[in-house]
């Protein structure tokens, strides 16, 4: 990517603790991540790694112990619950792996939900979302009635509804069968191509980020960049 554009999320020094009853737990030791317009970038780990645990701070979904996270320029460590809530509604999508859809609403409604939230509701896009991950025959239906990989498709949808500069994947894959997930992340491949969508995709699975831009391994708590080549568009196209 070019190194003058300007970063869209970048976290500085982001440490997070848990007190637990024999001592502090140190779950982050000081990441750095920055993430441009239109990257993909990928966070490779084991299993209670921490991964979670950083998609939910450069989400705003917890708060970190200490650090610095901007988004779009601005502090988000320094926002009133109010503010967060307003920011991680309208400007950032999230994928997560146990899908969270409503049962009790069809799979029009689930995508619908964002924006009626936001004030802003938007039948046209929601159509649109439903037509892009293939479920728009399926928008009368209710999760009960949908397979995994159609949950999933859903639940990206979803994350498209209020049009976030970046989505933040956690596993995405995770309960998937090998040839689901490729389904899935070919999607997510094509959005962040074809419509410029910035993705940051926590995951175990190293097979799935060969078209990353950057990617990275959390280890021990210390985010690691590691040396990988830009995306090869001629496979992906």
């Amino acid at each position: 990517m070019n190194n003058t554009t300007q970063d869209l999320l970048a976290a500085y020094d982001l440490k997070k603790e848990y007190t637990t009853p024999s001592g502090e737990l140190e779950i982050l030791k000081g990441v750095h991540l920055t993430l441009e317009p239109g990257e993909a970038v990928y966070v490779f780990g084991r299993s209670g790694s921490g991964k979670s645990t950083l998609l939910h701070l450069l989400g705003g979904l917890d708060q970190a112990t200490s650090g610095k996270i901007l988004f779009e320029g601005e502090d988000m460590t320094l926002l009133k619950e109010r503010e967060l809530a307003r920011v991680r509604n309208r400007r950032i999508g999230f994928v997560f792996q146990s899908y969270y859809l409503l049962p009790e609403l069809t799979l029009y409604e689930n995508v619908l939900l964002p924006t009626m939230i936001a004030g802003r509701r938007n039948d046209k896009w929601t159509k649109e979302c439903l037509k892009r991950v293939k479920l728009y025959s399926r928008a009368d239906h209710y999760p009960s009635e949908l397979s995994g990989g159609e949950k999933q498709r859903a639940a990206i949808a979803r994350a498209l509804a209020n049009r976030p500069s970046v989505v933040l994947c956690d596993e995405p894959t995770g309960n998937l069968d090998e040839e689901t997930a490729g389904i899935v992340m070919s999607l997510l491949e094509d959005l962040n191509r074809r419509e410029g969508q910035a993705f940051i995709i926590v995951t175990h699975d190293e097979a799935l980020a060969w078209h990353a831009h950057r990617t990275y391994r959390l280890v021990d708590g210390i985010l690691i960049p590691e040396a990988r080549g830009p995306v090869n568009v001629e496979k992906i196209s």
